[in-house]
């Protein structure tokens, strides 16, 4: 790798610090947001593996970390940050919560890695949304096997990850991404300019100028 490509992936310590206090601040919505999860599944107590298409309140720190920082490894880190700080704060998987969040990291990760981490795009954050959804999805059946559904109601349940991720963790974290850049917030930040880049190139457009 040579030295530019080395200085352009590597982090700094904004980057950690951004990231850090991302990751912290998403375990504490994990938190609240496992207290609330018993009565939120209630809503599909007649289908509950339907229930999983409001699973994409635990796979948004992957996606948002990843737009924010833009740097290998962001996903990752941000979503097991933000795991480990709910597990601490008591999640009621215990830390079982930690592979969940590693392998949704992974599964964002993998996306951001398919494009170089070049793209940043809201069909790319989509993609890496459900991409954090199928891994999480396939991790809650099949390896840690929170659930036991018959084999359509697997499908269903997972699917709804993936529905989920590309939504709620998926597109709405661009749309976050592009506001925290219009506050200049992310001033530090590769991502500092994310307001003014099209939604479907990544091309950066001069500020005042319609978006392509």
């Amino acid at each position: 790798m040579s030295t530019s490509a080395s200085l352009r992936t590597r982090w700094n310590v904004s980057d950690i610090v951004v990231a850090s206090t991302l990751a912290v601040a998403s375990g504490v919505i994990f938190w609240g947001w496992n207290l609330s999860y018993h009565a939120v599944s209630t809503l599909f107590v007649a289908y509950p593996p339907t229930a999983s298409v409001v699973a994409g309140m635990w796979l948004f720190p992957a996606v948002l970390g990843a737009l924010i920082i833009r740097k290998p490894g962001a996903a990752i880190y941000c979503e097991m940050v933000a795991a480990a700080v709910s597990a601490l704060l008591g999640s009621q998987w215990g830390l079982g919560v930690l592979l969940s969040g590693f392998l949704q990291g992974l599964g964002a990760e993998l996306i951001l890695l398919a494009f170089l981490y070049r793209r940043f795009t809201l069909d790319v954050a989509v993609l890496a949304g459900a991409a954090a959804g199928l891994a999480g999805g396939i991790n809650e059946n099949w390896i840690a096997s929170y659930y036991q559904y018959d084999a359509v109601g697997t499908v269903v349940h997972i699917a709804g990850f993936a529905l989920s991720g590309a939504v709620i963790a998926g597109a709405l974290p661009w749309l976050a991404t592009r506001g925290l850049a219009a506050t200049g917030v992310l001033g530090p930040l590769k991502s500092r300019r994310a307001h003014l880049e099209s939604a479907l190139t990544g091309r950066t457009r001069t500020a005042g100028t319609p978006a392509a």
